[in-house]
């Protein structure tokens, strides 16, 4: 699995884990929903500092993102 399939295998399961919607993330990124929606689709890829907002947003460290899916959920702080 490359770097840009885990990270966007991470988000989906960050996503689903949470109950969040693209629009959700993409509110809390400041970006549009359709911005969010071709990065997890592979059109354009995560940037660095995307992947930072992202983590930051699920209060999880990058490297956890950056890990893949399994690693990033567990990750999540507990409720």
């Amino acid at each position: 699995m490359s770097l840009d399939e885990r990270v966007r295998a991470a988000v989906a399961a960050l996503l689903h884990a949470t109950g969040e919607s693209q629009t959700d993330l993409a509110a809390a990124l400041g970006v549009g929903q359709a911005q969010v929606s071709r990065r997890q689709s592979g059109i354009t890829a995560w940037s660095l500092t995307d992947c930072d907002a992202v983590a930051a947003h699920y209060g999880i460290d990058v490297l956890e993102l950056l890990a893949g899916p399994t690693r990033a959920v567990e990750a999540l702080p507990r409720e």
